[in-house]
């Protein structure tokens, strides 16, 4: 059973594309499934702000879910870190709430709030695709992934070609980009004099890096993958 947070997000959805993420939605979405104001405003001290961060998060859980029931064993790295963003990409559902949400975030007050929902994004792409670094690869990894999946969805909501044709080859080419740097950088690694030069960067990085979680919890119960043998 969905919780009232779930309930009042996809109540939101409805007036998000003409009232944008904000107090007047989740005012609306309270009147829609007749809970108190107050309450909702409980739920989502924010409003809007907070009603776009769960929205996003909500596609985090359902990516991760995608995720877990693909097969990527016979994929190229670089083809499973393009499946994932795809996949995302596939959670958004809607262009305009999505659009809505870029408007939002490029508002100074929330451009942090942005921020961290997009590295959220890329973490838990890396995480789910197995990386253990625990260095300052740990964060290229991660800035450089937010960078591709912030262009791909600017992109995306431009798109008009069947399929979205478009966007999955310009998904491809940022991706090779991607690869160039990784590449780059362990070419850059292998140099003794600039890995001495980066062991104190990455020291001190290493101390601040926090865990990920796993977003699937934050799914409707409907929607959580079945572990396997318990299906």
């Amino acid at each position: 059973m969905a919780d009232q947070s779930d309930i009042l997000l996809d109540a939101a959805l409805n007036h998000v594309p003409f009232d944008g993420w904000s107090d007047a939605s989740l005012n609306a979405a309270a009147r829609d499934t007749g809970l108190d104001t107050a309450h909702a405003k409980a739920l989502f001290p924010r409003g809007g702000v907070d009603l776009a961060l769960a929205y996003h998060r909500r596609g985090d859980a359902q990516m991760l879910a995608a995720l877990a029931v693909t097969d990527l064993q016979e994929l190229r790295f670089r083809d499973r870190i393009a499946t994932a963003v795809r996949l995302r990409i596939d959670a958004c559902e809607d262009r305009e709430l999505v659009r809505r949400g870029t408007t939002l975030f490029a508002l100074p007050p929330y451009a942090a709030d942005g921020a961290r929902a997009i590295w959220g994004t890329a973490d838990h792409i890396w995480t789910a695709l197995g990386d253990t670094s625990h260095d300052v690869n740990w964060y290229t990894k991660r800035a450089t992934l937010s960078g591709v999946y912030s262009a791909t969805i600017l992109f995306w909501l431009g798109d008009d070609s069947a399929g979205a044709q478009a966007t999955w080859a310009f998904l491809d080419r940022r991706i090779d980009d991607v690869m160039q740097f990784e590449r780059m950088k362990a070419a850059a690694n292998r140099n003794p004099l600039l890995r001495t030069i980066l062991a104190g960067p990455q020291a001190m990085l290493s101390c601040i890096k926090a865990p990920s979680r796993d977003l699937r919890d934050d799914l409707p119960g409907h929607l959580r993958p079945t572990p396997p043998g318990q299906g």
